[in-house]
């Protein structure tokens, strides 16, 4: 049980329930992550859009695979089991290569980028991820310098600093307020990158 009140599907109405409408997957279920909102769903609204165009628009160049790595080892950095198990399903999901996944989350449970089965510029940036997961302030120019220098665009550095800072917040979301994945159904996402506006799950 979560350590605030919140409002199940069957319960919401008004504003609420056309919110639980547009991210609902199968069975009208919704992510536990989105429910914790629903005492105030104007931050629902504001989480979800964060959420879907920092990770699923159509306009981002990074992979949706890799971003989904980085929402991974930053969520393990940061110790949040909900949003590990949630997006390591996704990733596996995107990715299509089950060993590799595994080896991806062995090395980030290991801390060690450099040992996923990952390209040096991907390694890299969850470098840059872990820097300003664990200790923002400590991120210099020369870290984004490093990422430019290994084939990363200044827009591509912005998603993969998006991704990173999105992740803090939903982590701290779901471990300040008791979040689990109890009735979640694991990997669902607002897949439909062409339609910013389509949040539903599946």
């Amino acid at each position: 049980m979560p350590w605030i009140d919140t409002v199940p599907y069957a319960q919401s109405t008004g504003k609420l329930r056309a919110l639980y409408d547009r991210v609902k997957g199968p069975g009208d279920t919704v992510d536990n992550i989105m429910m914790m909102h629903s005492l105030r769903p104007h931050t629902m609204e504001a989480h979800m859009a964060v959420y879907k165009y920092t990770l699923h628009h159509a306009a981002n160049t990074v992979p949706k695979w890799f971003l989904e790595v980085l929402g991974v080892w930053v969520s393990s950095l940061n110790s949040c089991a909900y949003c590990v198990d949630h997006h390591f399903a996704g990733l596996q999901r995107l990715l299509g290569d089950a060993a590799r996944g595994d080896a991806i989350k062995a090395a980030i449970v290991a801390r060690d980028p450099g040992a996923a089965p990952l390209r040096r510029a991907e390694q890299l940036a969850m470098e840059y991820a872990r820097v300003l997961t664990l200790t923002p302030a400590a991120v210099t120019e020369a870290d984004v310098t490093a990422l430019r220098d290994a084939g990363y665009s200044d827009g591509e550095i912005l998603e993969i600093n998006q991704v990173t800072a999105y992740f803090a917040y939903a982590n701290r979301t779901v471990l300040g307020l008791g979040c689990s994945t109890d009735g979640d159904i694991l990997g669902l996402s607002p897949n439909d990158s062409a339609n910013p506006d389509d949040w539903s799950h599946r």
